[in-house]
């Protein structure tokens, strides 16, 4: 959409802009009064707006021309708006651009900067668009996912994990094995709850084992349980998981620690549903839906011989990839404030400016185990009521200001280009993760020479 509307009382100005931007193939919509101009906004889809400062011959005060900026930008907050200015309405112009305006030119205008200008911005808006559209249809499709399926409290913002849920849900009413794979404290059990919850199983136990916390003796004892005196120390009977989790979900984290032995075990298990406490030759008979997760490279485990191949694709029939936080910066900021509402420490407490930006740039080598102990120990440590990053024990991210010196555009230069980067060159989108309006950020674009694909 490459439609300007041209506010001037002047009809020649909008004439001859209208042949300039022909040239380019860009549409010219003309008002010749500030309530003119606001019913053509109202009426038709502008892309960007070049307003005069001045509406009146008997004043040159530019009140007119500010007043009109401040309705536009009140009614249109992402609208970028083009001041053409007297020179001596300069002073307002910069004033105006510090409020927000993309621009300011002096009558008479150079017809290359104009054009290169309004181009820029108009490919800026049309980006914008693009991006608030799909920003809205992704958050329409989070909705509907929150609607359908029990997500057991579950935040989420980013696309990648909307895809893991999506797939986590459509996949829990079949009655077969999954596996997850991803880092550790990237939140495999949450997954295998929303599993759980949408299957239809969900009214029965929900029984969990983490097969790299136990010694390996005890192993198949926790999995299928024990006689009294069927090993040292067992003075008693004692149930297995298996047996707790029957007419449910076993779920099965680190399996890839799982002994020999057990994998051996578990194989049979799971293509029998039978098997034998320690201690007794009696069998008995379960019906359980497991759920394993790791953070190993199976196949590779297997190549070495320290998996069973038979086993992984018993455990695999489907496999959820679960991505870590870094690869889900859009997941940082709302599980971030979950953890500060449901810390009683944290309470009237929140984020600062720098502390969101310290949190987006972080790489999270913990994933989401690491954000919350990151949340609790600032909650604990923040004497006021805004947490900043350093009471996360994060550095600080660059500042969404001008850096001083050749030395402060270096580091600027390095956190656009990797804003830039994660958002796959979108300017709005890398413009909100540094805190930048778009305007600002192009403008530092053009002073430090960045090139965009």
């Amino acid at each position: 959409m490459r439609t300007v509307l041209v506010i001037d009382d002047n009809p020649a100005v909008g004439t001859a802009l209208d042949l300039l931007f022909g040239l380019r193939e860009i549409q010219v919509v003309t008002a010749q009064s500030p309530e003119e101009g606001l019913e053509r906004l109202a009426r038709d889809d502008i892309g960007l707006v070049l307003q005069d400062m001045n509406f009146t011959a008997d004043t040159t005060s530019g009140e007119e021309g500010v007043a009109l900026f401040r309705a536009i930008r009140a009614r249109y907050p992402d609208l970028p708006i083009i001041l053409l200015t007297a020179w001596t309405h300069l002073d307002i112009a910069v004033d105006l651009a510090k409020a927000g305006a993309a621009d300011y030119l002096a009558k008479p205008w150079d017809d290359q900067k104009l054009l290169a200008s309004v181009e820029n911005l108009l490919e800026l808006s049309n980006s914008t668009r693009e991006v608030s559209r799909l920003h809205e249809q992704r958050r329409r499709a989070h909705r509907e996912l929150e609607a359908r399926y029990d997500l057991r409290g579950l935040v989420f913002g980013s696309e990648p994990l909307a895809r893991v849920i999506e797939l986590a849900c459509h996949v829990a009413r079949a009655d077969v094995p999954v596996l997850i794979t991803g880092p550790n404290g990237a939140g495999k059990e949450k997954i295998a709850e929303i599993v759980q919850a949408n299957s239809a199983v969900k009214s029965g136990p929900f029984v969990t084992l983490n097969c790299g916390a136990l010694p390996t003796e005890l192993i198949e004892a926790e999995l299928f349980g024990s006689e009294a005196g069927a090993y040292t120390g067992a003075n008693k009977m004692r149930e297995g998981k298996f047996e707790a989790a029957d007419g449910g979900t076993l779920f099965l984290d680190e399996i890839g620690n799982l002994p020999p032995a057990g994998q051996m075990k578990l194989l049979r298990v799971l293509e029998t549903g039978r098997f034998e406490r320690l201690g007794s030759n009696r069998e008995r008979q379960v019906k359980v839906r497991v759920i394993s997760a790791t953070n190993a490279d199976l196949p590779a485990m297997i190549r070495d011989g320290r998996f069973r191949e038979d086993l992984y694709y018993r455990l695999n029939t489907i496999q959820i990839d679960l991505p870590p936080l870094a690869d889900r910066r859009d997941d940082v900021l709302p599980l971030a404030r979950l953890f500060l509402r449901d810390n009683p420490l944290a309470a009237g407490k929140r984020l600062g400016e720098d502390a969101e930006r310290a949190l987006l740039a972080h790489h999270w080598p913990g994933n989401v185990r690491e954000l919350r102990n990151t949340l609790q120990r600032a909650a604990l440590l923040a004497r006021g009521d805004s947490i900043g990053a350093a009471d996360l024990g994060l550095p600080s991210a660059p500042a969404p200001t001008a850096a001083a010196g050749n030395g402060g555009d270096e580091l600027d230069r390095v956190s656009i280009e990797a804003a830039l980067e994660r958002a796959g060159g979108v300017l709005a989108q890398a413009a909100s993760e540094l805190g930048l309006s778009r305007q600002a950020l192009y403008r530092r674009l053009e002073r430090l020479g960045i090139k965009r694909d």
